[in-house]
C-alpha cells in the first residue's frame, strides 16, 4: 500500500484522461471544442496541483527553520563533557588514538615503566608516538626509583625506533602521589588534551611483573585540570635531581652499624 501512495496520482489521472479525450475524438464521439476545453481543465488541474506543493513546501521550510533553531538554542545550552571515563576494553584502542593525533610536544608524567614490558604494548603505545611525524620532542618525568625499570625495559626498545632522537633525555625527580599523566596538543589546532590515570586498583591492575592500566580518564580542553595538569608537571620538571643525588636515591646507605652485645 505504501508503495502506491508514493505515485503522482494526479497526473496519472491527467495522462488518463488526456488519452481518452483523445481517442473518443479519433471515434469521433467528442467535438474537437469538447477535447480543447477537456485539456484546459486538465492544465487548471495541474495548475492548482502545483500551487498546493508550493504552500505545503513552504509549510516545510518554515518547519525546519523552527527545528533548527530550536536545536540550535539546544546546542548551545550543552557543555562539552569536560572528562571521559574509559573503561579496559576501549582503553588500548584510546591510548593508541590518543598518540596518532598527538602533535609538537608529548609530555609523559609519573607514567610506569613496567607497561612497556611487553614488546607488543610498546609498539601500540609508545612507538606510535615516536613515529608520528607530528610530534617533535617526547619528554619523559618520571620518579627516580623507576631508573632501572627504564633502562632494563625501556630503553632498549627505544633504542630500535628510527626516531628515537626525538626521545628526551629522561626528567628524574621525586614524585609523591599516583597520579600519572600524558599530555599533547592535538591535531595541530591548539588543543592540549590530556590521558589522566592513578596508580594502584581500581585503576591499574598489577599483573606478575607488570602494571596494566584499567581505566583512564581522557580530560578535553575546556577542562580546568588540564592547566592544573600542566602547572604541576611543570613544578616538577624544574626540580630535576642531579645525577648524584638520583644515584643515592636508588642505592641508599647500608646501616653498618655493629649490633654485637658488648
Amino acid at each position: 500500500m505504501k508503495q502506491y501512495l508514493k505515485y503522482d496520482w494526479d497526473a496519472i489521472a491527467g495522462i488518463i484522461a488526456a488519452v481518452a479525450a483523445i481517442l473518443m475524438h479519433f471515434l469521433h464521439l467528442v467535438e474537437s471544442d469538447v477535447l480543447l476545453m477537456i485539456a484546459v481543465v486538465l492544465i487548471a488541474l495541474l495548475f492548482l496541483r502545483d500551487l498546493r506543493r508550493e504552500r505545503d513546501g513552504e509549510r516545510l521550510g518554515e518547519c525546519l527553520q523552527r527545528t533548527e533553531f530550536s536545536l540550535n538554542e539546544m546546542l548551545a545550552r550543552l557543555r562539552p563533557h569536560d572528562v571521559v571515563l574509559i573503561g579496559p576494553q576501549q582503553i588500548h584502542q584510546a591510548m593508541m588514538e590518543f598518540s596518532h593525533h598527538a602533535c609538537n610536544e608529548m609530555l609523559w608524567f609519573h607514567v610506569c615503566p613496567l607497561m612497556f614490558k611487553r614488546q607488543a604494548v610498546f609498539d601500540d603505545l609508545f612507538k606510535t608516538a615516536i613515529e608520528n611525524p607530528n610530534v617533535h620532542s617526547i619528554q619523559f618525568i618520571l620518579d627516580q626509583s623507576d631508573r632501572d625499570l627504564w633502562e632494563k625495559e625501556v630503553m632498549p626498545k627505544i633504542d630500535q625506533c628510527p626516531s628515537r632522537a626525538k626521545v628526551q633525555e629522561v626528567i628524574w625527580t621525586s614524585i609523591a602521589g599516583g597520579v600519572s599523566a600524558i599530555i599533547s596538543d592535538i591535531e595541530k589546532v591548539g588543543r592540549i588534551e590530556c590521558l589522566l590515570s592513578f596508580w594502584g586498583e581500581p585503576f591499574m591492575a598489577r599483573m606478575p611483573g607488570s602494571n596494566v592500566p584499567r581505566y583512564i580518564f581522557h580530560v578535553q580542553s575546556n577542562s580546568e585540570l588540564i592547566g592544573r595538569m600542566i602547572e604541576v608537571v611543570r613544578s616538577h620538571r624544574l626540580c630535576e635531581l642531579p645525577a648524584k643525588d638520583a644515584w643515592q636515591a636508588r642505592h641508599p646507605p647500608e646501616d653498618n652499624h655493629d649490633n654485637r652485645a658488648l
